[in-house]
């Protein structure tokens, strides 16, 4: 008999803290573990040196830094470089970044904290001492992970504290050499530089600082920075343009084979048979591979068969000719329809867990006295699927006991733990290259084509193989943004106040399936992606209640682009539209007097609507305000009707995303988000029959095209606060911008995505 799996110290912490509060909650108490310095070794070439674990030094005096997130487009090659040229006073074009290795320090500890699912407006201590033990609980953890827009604003201490650190030993350095005070030296361009006029440089200095003693470290304040706050160009930008930027699909290591897989159609089906025989014979075909058994359920990639060949056409070629049988399985029948009516059904039933209550709605749902009108409404958003324009892919080697790895993940520590776990190798004999990625969306946050490729390579006689998933792949088997079923109900006064607040919605839940997929953890308990954009609004009702109902998905589901607050948004601001409209109030007056008390995000939606103006005849504007991420943002959309078609033409985009590091880089993805977000509003809808994803291609789950794409105006409203994300937040209220202005047009009032009159 197999002696029982021992438990991993992720899982233990995790336990812990869901089980043994009162040990949690005394281990809580004591600091955090410092992110300065971890226990692998920073991979540098030549002569360079570590001065901590994230920097290094060249003795050109170029410095490397450890870049632990994924450029997928968002900025991080050019973002988080800036945090420790700031405070190295180095200039920028000195810094080259290197791939941190797996270590905890590189932990993404903000994410795990944003999850927690307590109000904004939250001031409490349970609060406080629940972040700050999530805060603890993720640095033991160490996950190191690109999402939840929070590169920036994880990385904004430990990577100024460590060009921090490491201009005070070089200074150090100086000061020994020149047998001078510490105090009587600053730093400029590179170079330590005495006050009697002596300097020397970085690099000449760096041997010595290795063992400096740093004394005092202090960081920056805003009104020193030279770098950061302002705009500077993408440091990735060169080489995309050039064709030299290595993605995942461009890896070609020595003898490299390529494979294509044929997955079964109906979700959780399984292959019956396989008559291989034929397709053997075919040009180029190496092997064919069914690869049971090593994904974990609810994934993407199911079950199927892949084709090595020596090319990807000849491999293509091969899996589409193959003779399969499939295991249909019990969700053969399953459908979008039977989902919704699902949805209805929970919402009819149960009462959901409140994820916010404020007032006592039990007592104005009792009382007529003093409602003047009463309002309901039922909003829908569908599966969405992430569509990115680099396919999924991967790379594996598997030989003499170890892997290589060359992935465009967004998620490397599970990357390494899952290749490792399919090869049966050591975790430290996987060697991952982290490549860029042609768009992540949150879809390379999973691992399921890393465990496909891993597997088909184990039985490659040690060539390398690239795993290539056709489009047609990719758009019926992701895991898709949850499907999504919202009721409202209002009751307002004679002079058009809203008296009493109600929210209640129906969907599966992420996090539940991801931690399941990537943790081994069973689901349980509230998952904040299912209500956030619903139950942390800034609007003030004095009665109101949210909540949500999980039903367990059959579809699997992952993290898109803004997550919850990609369709919760959409609900929301178009039901404020309704009250505001039911109230006989102007939508931005009636929006005006609920923010009452959060002039920050007054001062975003006053400064979107004054850019914006008036519209022009034949045109409509839509408002919208939303807070994700941290980030508040208000967009205000032009619109017009022609027959039905519904064609914005230009959005105005105002931000509050605290101290904005780089301002080029925020306005990109202001505008990468309104098209990504309006594809979404206009086009986007994955539909299930007889278990099967009906859409598989652009042609039936089409894109914003650039002639359809609008006009982006970007305002970042100044701000000294701690940064906040900005890869996501101007998504969520594009939608319902549109929306709005539609049924200004129309009379229309549109609640399901995607909008079509």
């Amino acid at each position: 008999m197999q002696g029982a799996k021992k438990p991993s110290r992720r899982r233990f912490i995790l336990g812990g803290l869901a089980v043994t509060g009162a040990l949690v909650v005394g281990w809580g108490v004591t600091p955090p573990r410092q992110r300065l310095n971890g226990s692998h070794h920073l991979p540098l070439s030549g002569d360079g040196v570590a001065l901590n674990g994230w920097v290094g030094i060249n003795k050109d005096g170029t410095i490397s830094v450890a870049m632990p997130r994924s450029e997928m487009g968002q900025g991080v090659y050019t973002a988080l470089p800036m945090l420790v040229a700031e405070e190295m006073d180095v200039p920028l074009s000195a810094v080259r970044v290197v791939q941190a290795p797996i270590d905890k320090i590189f932990g993404n500890i903000a994410m795990l904290k944003d999850g927690l699912p307590f109000h904004p407006d939250d001031t409490g201590r349970l609060k406080s001492t629940v972040s700050w033990v999530v805060g603890k609980v993720a640095r033991e953890l160490g996950l190191i992970i690109t999402g939840g827009s929070s590169s920036v604003k994880d990385a904004w201490e430990p990577m100024r504290e460590a060009g921090a650190t490491a201009r005070a030993m070089l200074v150090a350095a100086a000061a020994a050499e020149w047998k001078a005070r510490a105090e009587d030296c600053r730093t400029e361009n590179g170079h330590v530089i005495h006050a009697d006029g002596r300097q020397l440089a970085y690099g000449a200095l760096a041997e010595k600082a290795v063992t400096a003693a740093p004394g005092e470290v202090r960081l920056k304040s805003p009104q020193e920075f030279k770098l950061i706050g302002h705009p500077q160009p993408r440091r990735d930008t060169p080489s995309k343009v050039n064709g030299t930027a290595i993605f995942g699909i461009d890896a070609r290591p020595p003898g490299m084979l390529y494979a294509a897989v044929r997955m079964s159609p109906v979700i959780g089906g399984k292959v019956g048979s396989v008559n291989s025989a034929a397709v053997l014979k075919m040009p180029g075909v190496m092997k064919v591979v069914d690869y049971a058994g090593v994904l974990p359920e609810k994934t993407g990639a199911g079950a199927g068969v892949a084709v090595i060949a020596k090319s990807f056409w000849q491999a293509r070629q091969a899996a589409l000719a193959m003779e399969i049988k499939w295991n249909d399985g019990p969700l053969a029948g399953l459908s979008s329809a039977a989902i919704y009516a699902d949805f209805a059904a929970k919402l009819d039933k149960e009462e959901g867990y409140a994820y916010y209550k404020a007032g006592d709605m039990d007592a104005v749902e009792s009382k007529a006295a003093g409602v003047a009108k009463s309002l309901k409404a039922e909003y829908r958003a569908p599966f969405l699927a992430h569509a990115a324009m680099e396919p999924v892919n991967c790379t594996a080697q598997v030989k003499d006991g170890k892997v290589f790895l060359w992935a465009p993940t967004q998620s490397p520590g599970f990357a390494v733990e899952v290749a490792a776990k399919v090869a049966g190798v050591p975790a430290e004999n996987v060697v991952l290259t982290v490549t860029m990625l042609g768009g992540g969306f949150g879809r390379r946050l999973d691992v399921d084509m890393v465990a496909q490729v891993v597997a088909i390579a184990k039985l490659a006689d040690g060539y390398p193989v690239q795993l290539i998933w056709t489009r047609e792949d990719d758009t019926t088997h992701d895991v898709y943004r949850p499907a999504s079923l919202a009721r409202f109900s209002a009751t307002l006064d004679a002079k058009g106040n809203v008296l009493g607040y109600d929210n209640k919605s129906a969907s599966g839940a992420i996090s539940h399936q991801f931690m399941q997929r990537n943790l081994g953890l069973p689901p349980g308990g509230p998952d904040k992606t299912t209500a956030e954009g619903e139950f942390d609004m800034q609007y003030h009702f004095a009665n109101q209640r949210i909540s949500h109902v999980i039903v367990d998905s059959a579809v699997p589901l992952g993290y898109w682009r803004s997550v919850g607050h990609s369709h919760n948004a959409f609900f929301k601001e178009s039901f404020i539209d309704e009250l505001a409209h039911a109230a006989g109030k102007d939508s931005v007056a009636f929006r005006r007097e609920l923010l009452a008390q959060h002039p920050r995000h007054l001062a975003v939606l006053d400064a979107a609507v004054a850019k914006a103006g008036a519209a022009p005849d034949g045109r409509a504007h839509g408002v919208a305000l939303h807070q994700s991420f941290g980030t508040i943002v208000a967009q205000v959309a032009e619109v017009s009707v022609e027959g039905t078609e519904i064609r914005v033409h230009r959005v105005v985009c105002a931000i509050d995303c605290g101290l904005a590091v780089n301002p080029n880089t925020i306005a990109q993805q202001a505008e990468s988000g309104v098209v990504f977000g309006l594809s979404a509003a206009l086009f986007g809808a994955v539909t299930i029959k007889d278990g099967k994803v009906e859409q598989s291609n652009f042609h039936d789950y089409p894109v914003v095209r650039l002639n359809q794409a609008p006009e982006v105006e970007t305002i970042i409203l100044p701000s000294a606060a701690h940064p906040e994300g900005m890869g996501e937040p101007a998504v969520p209220p594009i939608a319902p911008a549109v929306a709005n202005a539609v049924f200004k047009l129309t009379g229309k009032r549109l609640r399901s995505l995607p909008l079509t009159l």
